[in-house]
């Protein structure tokens, strides 16, 4: 039986440090009686050292998920570098007996990973950003300049650069092109625009080499979701956008649990949020997109605004304080700070009672390393907010954005000093430090850290380095 070569992935996604799950897609096909045939995915792993793949294991590729399936990897070494191959094959009704198959690997994608180390002392460096536009109207093939910067992430690998794992922090695809033209709607329209996105060479390549962490913003769904949502698109367009999304973007994630060695990613999440740790680093990739309440004029005038439900915000605190002492990485589709000079309800800003309980809350307890990741505004920088009737506060917010955006882009006045914004439930002045300078090329930015400081490093989408801040705890 030979094994085919995947036509999306393999995405490795969560890797812990005894276990990795990676994703891949098979093709949907139908027999000469017009049944489906069943895709069947198979993948094996060895370590490096090791001349002999350990026994393939076998998942399902469901009609269900655009033909997609995990594979989980599990009693793995942390630290340890692996080898995997990974494709599908189609077997009929009681054709042959997995456990004794024979299986041609020639055609399987081949690719390597390390593990992640369960050191809480490791220091470790990872690459992020956001929003890389890919316009389909006329064709993927003749839109391949947001690849180059994935080209550029793989260029610093190939020359040695640690990478410890890659993060996604909103707008993967924009499935409303031009907000007006191509938008898409229907289930099979979602899908092919990660299969547009996601089968690009470099960042097929990327995702295949490095874990890969992502959370949404808007445009996985429409721009600014969901201020101007009808009734009627609560329940077409937003199902329907977050089945492709938890399809290639959460299915390989810790959202999932592992149930007998397998991704079980049958059934309807309750929760688009998750966590996950490596290293010296502790990470809460948040849902600041899909949970939101924004107050309506027949609510009730005590009814506060929320950027996330009351369960997850709850989740937040709980894990902020659970004595781990590593660096707290709070990944959040749009900014915590700083703020546009006019007031961006989009925002965290426009969400003060919640900023604001949440900044007093890191302060009361006196948590230490608390960064926000987000994107979202097409520039990178990096700032710092401090208290002055509390010296031991500080928070740090790192920004970056766009990995690609083929258009000019209008951007607000940012407020890089002073007091920020908050509501009566503040007790003491947050103030703004340390802040810039602000970078409006295409970029991806580095983050590496150890438990005294980070180094926050932008690059332009062709690599050159636009400049590096350090910021210690």
């Amino acid at each position: 039986m030979k094994v085919k070569s995947l036509t999306v992935g393999p995405i490795l996604g969560a890797v812990t440090g005894d276990n990795a799950r990676i994703f891949g897609r098979g093709e949907y096909k139908l027999s000469k009686n017009k049944s489906i045939l069943a895709c069947v995915g198979v993948a094996r792993i060895r370590t490096l050292d090791s001349s002999d793949y350990e026994p393939p294991i076998f998942f399902k590729m469901s009609p269900a998920f655009d033909t997609s399936g995990v594979a989980v990897f599990d009693e793995l070494s942390p630290e340890t570098e692996y080898e995997y191959q990974i494709g599908y094959f189609f077997q009929k009704k009681g054709e042959v007996d997995q456990a004794n198959m024979n299986l041609d690997w020639s055609k399987a994608h081949t690719q390597k990973f390390q593990t992640a180390s369960i050191d809480p002392k490791k220091s470790r460096s990872f690459v992020f950003g956001s929003c890389r536009y890919l316009l389909r109207l006329f064709g993927s093939w003749f839109d391949d300049r947001g690849d180059k910067t994935f080209e550029s992430v793989l260029k610093q690998i190939n020359s040695g650069t640690t990478t410890n794992s890659v993060l996604m922090v909103g707008d993967q695809i924009y499935a409303d092109d031009l907000n007006v033209i191509g938008a898409d709607r229907k289930i099979e329209e979602f899908f092919d625009r990660y299969q547009d996105a996601f089968t690009q060479p470099h960042i097929r390549e990327l995702m295949a080499r490095i874990p890969t962490y992502m959370t949404l913003d808007d445009h996985e769904i429409e721009d600014n979701w969901p201020s101007k949502a009808s009734p009627k698109d609560w329940v077409t367009l937003f199902p329907t956008a977050i089945h492709a999304y938890i399809t290639y973007q959460m299915s390989h994630s810790p959202l999932f649990e592992i149930v007998d060695d397998k991704a079980d990613v049958i059934g309807s999440p309750s929760k688009l949020w998750y966590k996950f740790t490596d290293g010296c680093c502790d990470f809460f990739v948040s849902d600041t997109r899909t949970e939101r309440h924004e107050a309506e004029s027949s609510e009730p005038a005590d009814r506060e605004r929320e950027i996330i439900s009351e369960n997850q915000f709850e989740a937040l605190k709980k894990w902020l304080t659970d004595g781990s002492e590593r660096v707290k990485f709070v990944v959040s589709g749009v900014p915590f700070f700083p703020d546009f000079k006019k007031t961006e309800l989009d925002k965290w800003s426009g969400f003060l009672h919640q900023r604001t309980e949440l900044l007093e809350f890191i302060r009361t307890h006196q948590i230490k390393r608390v960064v926000f990741l987000s994107g979202d505004v097409h520039c990178s920088m990096s700032a710092e907010l401090l208290c002055e009737e509390d010296p031991d506060f500080k928070i740090i917010s790192l920004i970056s954005s766009a990995f690609f955006w083929p258009y000019p882009h209008k951007s607000g006045t940012f407020q890089l000093s002073g007091k920020l914004k908050t509501t009566s439930l503040a007790s003491h002045i947050y103030t703004l430090a340390n802040a810039g300078p602000i970078h409006f090329d295409d970029n991806f930015s580095r983050v590496t850290c150890d438990l005294n400081s980070l180094k926050f490093e932008v690059f332009q989408r062709l690599g050159k380095l636009l400049g590096e801040k350090q910021h210690s705890f």
